[in-house]
């Protein structure tokens, strides 16, 4: 028989839409397009999650929900008062008259009371003040007021004893929890068929935690007179995500990596699941990415690199005096820069015969991640050639899979759609290009950024679990903060629409997943419907075993729905085994043939063969 099929059999996590579980969050993104009871299910889940009083179907608490979600302006600090970027390094400085120089550009925006200033031959400013409360005291106004936020009111340090853990974790450990307890099977379950080092977890945070809790304050705290904490470096760190995961949620002991690729992380570490699913050495994996950037320094640094839609430039787009948080993303379209965002997103993925005896809800099927570099660059963060080669590829493989017909009329492609004008004329052309080599006329475009906003590493994370949605209600997300694409953008294969896009789910094979990320980390997932996934596991298996799966499926899928209900109630409890089930070496069983793990039916074999055996 042919390598393992990797089967998605649960996903959730948190992103600025909503709940990612049972598609909450896609249907917030097409919300005005869903009937009444799917709505009405997607105001109540908001409303639990954002602790909102009021009945979920009044018009005024439906706006609220409507107001406070998706990107927005930024409610998580206050971007009319941020600290000078110097305030800290100067809080230290002795008593009496001082002096500093600095260029023209570090200047705050309004130069404090006190203040003196002159012009150096250099081109830089000399500050003098006679009191150091004179330096310390001066704020600024953030010249970006936009972000793609949870849900607001949603608190994630409350559903768990946080500890005082960044934020990146606690949303890293509801997102990991909600797609466990989305699978609707006890993981004691998978413990009783598959053995302790086929279980594996991988994710990771693009940056690092960066927030007072971690990085943030760790090289905050010597500038302003303190120590950094015990735990702000190593919470700091960028696989800090799957450690959690591990320790706190599954209590995994097999394998286990942060794959780290910018923007592309999240199908970075899909692709290290589907490999080694396919190779035989893993049969569950938790896959996943967390990032919590929406930070006073953060924004400003990618800010100052010309990355961010600026609240001037959104202005001037609109010949407007007032600055449309909500349109601050707008991929394709005349557009400034990206939205930074925060989320976290998993997905639970097996091998097909795994899903098949344990009954589980069949999502899609991935039918690879394909990931290459863009070879020699002269900036950095700018594109090059690897994401064709990623695009080609993955529309190769699922040609090989579904055939030309499945490809040609029965595709679309959740674009990286970051919003910013390079993206717009770069990943387009990679797309029409791909569109018109492969014979496709109109490939339809998806860009759920324009939503949600950059999540950095769990981007394609949002991507993934929209074109779930997408086959459970049939509506591709348009691109509803655009009019219509910009004059230089690469269309004549392409849609690319404001419109929501109606589809028979059944008449979808394939949707793609695409990211380009700074430093040239592309990856391209091919994802294969609900239907074709079936399809294939009844050719690998049966029909008989398919008739069983559907019976095992009926109280599976009960009880993930339950857990949606308590879920939508608040009655939920997030996953955060702290100090259970700990083991030492003492615990083990050893022999020269097997280790034998507590909590675990089957051992773990050391039946190993020489792989250089001829």
């Amino acid at each position: 028989m042919s390598s393992p099929v990797p089967v998605i059999v649960g996903f959730g996590g948190i992103n600025p839409a909503g709940r990612v579980s049972f598609d909450h969050a896609y249907r917030r993104t097409v919300i005005d397009v869903l009937g009444k009871d799917a709505a009405d299910d997607t105001y109540a889940s908001l409303a639990g999650l954002m602790n909102v009083d009021g009945d979920p179907t009044d018009e005024s608490v439906r706006q609220h929900i409507l107001d406070n979600t998706l990107i927005r302006r930024i409610d998580c600090f206050d971007p009319e008062s941020i600290g000078w970027q110097r305030n800290a390094r100067l809080a230290q400085a002795p008593s009496g008259p001082m002096s500093f120089v600095i260029s023209k550009r570090d200047l705050p925006d309004e130069i404090p009371p006190g203040w003196s200033l002159s012009q150096r031959e250099d081109g830089h400013i000399e500050v003098t003040a006679d009191r150091l409360d004179v330096l310390i005291a001066d704020k600024r106004t953030s010249r970006v007021t936009s972000a793609g936020q949870t849900p607001s009111g949603f608190e994630p340090d409350k559903l768990y004893p946080s500890r005082n853990h960044p934020r990146g974790l606690q949303l890293n450990v509801y997102g990991a929890s909600d797609a466990v307890q989305s699978v609707g099977i006890p993981w004691e379950r998978f413990r009783k068929l598959v053995r302790p080092d086929e279980f594996a977890a991988y994710s990771g945070s693009a940056m690092g935690q960066l927030d007072n809790c971690s990085n943030g304050g760790m090289m905050q705290a010597p500038m302003m007179g303190k120590r950094p904490t015990a735990k702000q470096a190593a919470l700091g760190l960028p696989e800090m995500p799957v450690d959690f995961v591990n320790a706190y949620v599954i209590g995994s002991v097999g394998q286990t990596a942060g794959v780290i690729g910018a923007c592309a992380t999240f199908l970075y570490n899909l692709k290290a699941a589907v490999d080694e699913i396919r190779a035989g050495r893993c049969r569950v994996a938790v896959v996943g990415g967390a990032e919590a950037p929406i930070v006073p320094e953060v924004v400003e640094a990618y800010r100052t690199m010309g990355a961010l839609a600026e609240d001037d430039a959104l202005m001037a787009l609109d010949g407007a005096n007032t600055v449309d948080n909500r349109r601050a993303c707008r991929p394709f379209a005349q557009n400034c820069g990206f939205t930074l965002a925060e989320a976290a997103v998993y997905v639970v993925v097996t091998d097909d015969a795994l899903a098949i005896e344990l009954g589980a809800d069949i999502h899609a099927a991935v039918g690879d991640v394909f990931v290459n570099a863009d070879g020699f660059k002269k900036s950095i963060p700018g594109p090059g050639i690897g994401n064709y080669v990623t695009v080609a590829k993955a529309m190769a493989c699922a040609r090989a899979i579904l055939g030309e017909d499945a490809l040609r009329h029965r595709s679309y492609v959740h674009a990286h759609g970051t919003g910013t004008p390079q993206n717009r004329v770069t990943e387009s052309h990679i797309l029409n290009e791909m569109a018109k080599t492969f014979g496709i006329d109109r490939w339809t475009v998806a860009a759920v950024k324009a939503y949600v906003g950059h999540t950095l590493a769990p981007a394609s994370g949002d991507q993934t679990s929209s074109a779930l949605g997408t086959w459970r209600y049939g509506w591709i997300p348009g691109i509803a903060t655009i009019d219509r694409p910009a004059d230089d953008v690469h269309k004549s294969h392409l849609r690319i629409a404001p419109g929501h896009v109606e589809v028979d789910p059944d008449s979808l094979d394939i949707a793609f997943v695409n990211s380009k990320g700074f430093g040239g980390n592309n990856a391209t997932g091919v994802l294969l419907s609900p239907r074709v996934a079936r399809e294939m596991l009844k050719a690998r298996h049966g029909a008989q075993a398919m008739r069983r799966h559907a019976q095992l499926n009926d109280a599976v899928h009960g009880k993930a729905l339950d857990y949606d209900a308590a879920a939508t109630r608040g009655d939920a409890q997030t996953i955060y085994r702290y100090g259970q089930g700990v083991l030492d070496g003492d615990d083990l069983r050893l022999s020269t043939d097997e280790i034998v793990v507590p909590g675990y039916d089957q051992p773990v074999s050391l039946a190993i063969k020489n792989p250089y055996a001829g």
